[in-house]
């Protein structure tokens, strides 16, 4: 740069119309001459880190090989927005799931880990992240994974590029699994930089860069693909039961009257070619296909649903096998449907607990009827603390649509307004409305309107469709599940034949039919028997014998925990009060016990689903004549 350059800015009387507009034309103009030449659009980064640091990192790098040489990453992002009010609850329940039990090699839970010398604490790590409007989820799987060996160290190198990217340090955890056929791993980044502000990260990087990365870390460790890796990688996704990469060209090439196969140019297009037709017989042997004439296959609508769905049937059984290793799992695994004909009511002991969405922690149950049969229930939504354990007897019907309180006062004030709805005229409609509950509606307005449910107008008035009712519920149902899951036991099935306790065998079981049930029940009759506790040729078990056991069950539950605490066990009576921590839930025979404790006193109260969102937090109950009520907090709170 010389010191002698000097700008031409024109005249400065010169404010003639269009003028900024010709300026800034010269201006790009200039530009252009001084930068490459325009071609075809590919990723720059541009816009990702403080001062176009990333960009500029991004544009410099040159491909070194071609992309087939590439070793193939697979990254799935997701950014999840915190709920208003705070999202720790979502966070500590999704960092509860990617470390739960099966996850390791040896069966064990997921161990967390960031990066290298520090070893980090959950607990703080979403004490840091309280009051996060976001935060980013992300899966990390490499085709040759399980080659990796140690995936920590690949992880670092990947986070270590990631911040120079974007030009700040990231607050990350992560955690490896190994409970599929290929390792991947789970990182959940704090969605603030160092500076306390929020994190934006481009679209273009979360699609494109981060896995562009990704694909360059493992490249270096493993090496590129050599040319048999290449074609062993096809072969192997000709005949596999999912929706694999030939799929992926299939539905991409293919039309609404299916897809023809043309032969390429030279070696690799005649092999791509071999693949493809391998491949539509392989569907068609799935009934997926059908050939309509030489080369030319018709689809099935749908195809490409199913095979994603008998790809998770496939991971289903590898997690059942993986926990049962002395028993094969049955293949012929049903899905129960909601309102389905075969089955209204489904009864069973619970297999597997599996992921059906892993970034938006949805579950799955795997269930088996008392007649052997295996159904896989979606649940949706749930708290780690609220899933049934393996074994558990579990009860499931179709959830009841109900309509929100807030949807019916929404829909009530749109209808009489001619389907229109804003804040001025629920004002109108009710004026004893507080601030508060009308938020509330703009909110859960604003939710439906991403969902394409409502519109909003520029001036602040919502349009309500007729059919929001039916479409509002369905909404809830599809984030919910719209089976609902009764837990009839938690003690599993096959600790209850010989528990020194009342169990649902005593109970809700002694009248359930089931070949595999008889045999289960006829072992609980010979152990009472044994015990003294039932006559011999006995066969039910009657009030008197239930309350001795539910009243021994406790005291022994009881005394294991003043023996181990050193703390005092109050039993409470009508009437009395207690106030101390919600520590931990006990699974007895006779149902789930929530532990309540201060530092001398401990006591024993039901349990109940809502309550597991306030773990570890102060609480209040009340002994009543028929049940416990309790209250959030000691001096202040809401009562149940």
């Amino acid at each position: 740069m010389t010191e002698d350059f000097k700008p031409r800015l024109g005249r400065l009387g010169d404010r003639g119309r269009g003028g900024s507009s010709r300026y800034s034309k010269q201006v790009r103009r200039a530009a252009a001459r001084l930068g490459p030449k325009a071609g075809k659009a590919r990723f720059s980064g541009a816009g990702l880190g403080r001062d176009g640091a990333s960009a500029r990192a991004l544009e410099m790098r040159r491909p070194r090989m071609p992309a087939f040489r590439m070793r193939r990453v697979i990254v799935k992002t997701h950014v999840s927005r915190a709920p208003r009010g705070g999202g720790g609850g979502a966070l500590k329940a999704h960092l509860g799931y990617i470390q739960r039990d099966g996850v390791e090699r040896d069966g064990s839970g997921g161990e967390l880990y960031t990066r290298e010398g520090l070893e980090p604490k959950a607990e703080e790590f979403l004490e840091r992240c309280e009051g996060d409007r976001h935060q980013f989820r992300i899966i990390v799987s490499a085709e040759d994974g399980a080659r990796l060996g140690d995936l920590k160290e690949t992880t670092r190198a990947l986070m270590a590029q990631m911040e120079s990217d974007l030009g700040t340090r990231l607050d990350w955890l992560a955690v490896d699994h190994h409970n599929t056929g290929h390792p991947h791993t789970h990182i959940v980044i704090r969605g603030k930089d160092e500076d306390g502000r929020d994190l934006v990260i481009a679209p273009d990087y979360i699609r494109q860069g981060l896995a562009s990365r990704a694909q360059d870390i493992v490249t270096e460790c493993l090496g590129p693909r050599r040319d048999l890796e290449i074609a062993q990688a096809h072969q192997r996704e000709v005949s596999q039961d999912r929706f694999t990469g030939l799929d992926r060209g299939i539905l991409a090439e293919a039309s609404e009257t299916g897809i023809r196969i043309t032969e390429g140019r030279g070696a690799r297009g005649r092999f791509d070619a071999a693949l493809r037709r391998a491949r539509l017989r392989h569907l068609e042997g799935l009934g997926l296909a059908v050939p309509a004439g030489k080369d030319h296959w018709t689809l099935k609508p749908g195809w490409d649903a199913s095979l994603k769905a008998l790809g998770q049937r496939g991971d289903i059984l590898k997690a059942l096998a993986a926990k049962n290793r002395d028993r094969a799992p049955d293949s012929n695994l049903h899905r129960f449907e909601p309102g389905g004909q075969e089955q209204e009511v489904l009864l069973g002991s619970v297999l597997a607990s599996v992921p059906e969405d892993e970034f938006r922690d949805r579950r799955s149950l795997v269930v088996e009827d008392f007649h052997g049969t295996g159904w896989i229930v979606d649940i949706g939504l749930e708290e780690p603390g609220r899933i049934p354990p393996d074994g558990a007897v579990v009860e499931v019907r179709t959830r009841p649509l109900k309509l929100r309180e807030m949807d019916a006062s929404i829909l009530k004030i749109a209808e009489r307004l001619g389907g229109v709805y804003s804040d001025t005229l629920h004002v109108a409609d009710d004026p004893a409305a507080t601030q508060a509950w009308r938020q509330g509606h703009v909110r859960r307005l604003e939710a439906l309107r991403r969902a394409g449910i409502v519109e909003r107008g520029s001036d602040g008035v919502w349009k309500v469709p007729q059919d929001f009712a039916q479409r509002a519920a369905d909404y809830d149902a599809a984030r919910t599940g719209r089976l609902e899951v009764h837990v009839r036991s938690w003690l599993p099935l096959t600790e209850q034949p010989r528990h020194a306790g009342l169990t649902w065998l005593d109970t809700e079981g002694a009248g359930v039919t089931g070949d595999r049930l008889a045999k289960v029940r006829q072992a609980r009759l010979t152990y009472l028997q044994e015990k003294g506790w039932l006559e011999s040729g006995d066969s039910e078990v009657g009030e008197a014998l239930r309350n001795r056991l539910r009243a021994m069950e406790l005291r022994r539950a009881s005394s294991r925990l003043a023996s181990s605490t050193g703390r005092a066990p109050v039993e409470l009576v009508p009437g009395d009060r207690f106030e101390g921590r919600f520590e931990k839930a006990l699974d007895l025979g006779q149902g789930r016990i929530a532990v309540v404790g201060n530092a001398k006193e401990f006591a024993l109260v039901p349990w109940r689903p809502e309550m597991e969102r306030h773990r570890g937090r102060d609480m209040a109950f009340r002994r009543t004549t028929a049940s416990v009520s309790w209250t959030i907090g000691i001096e202040r709170g809401m009562e149940r």
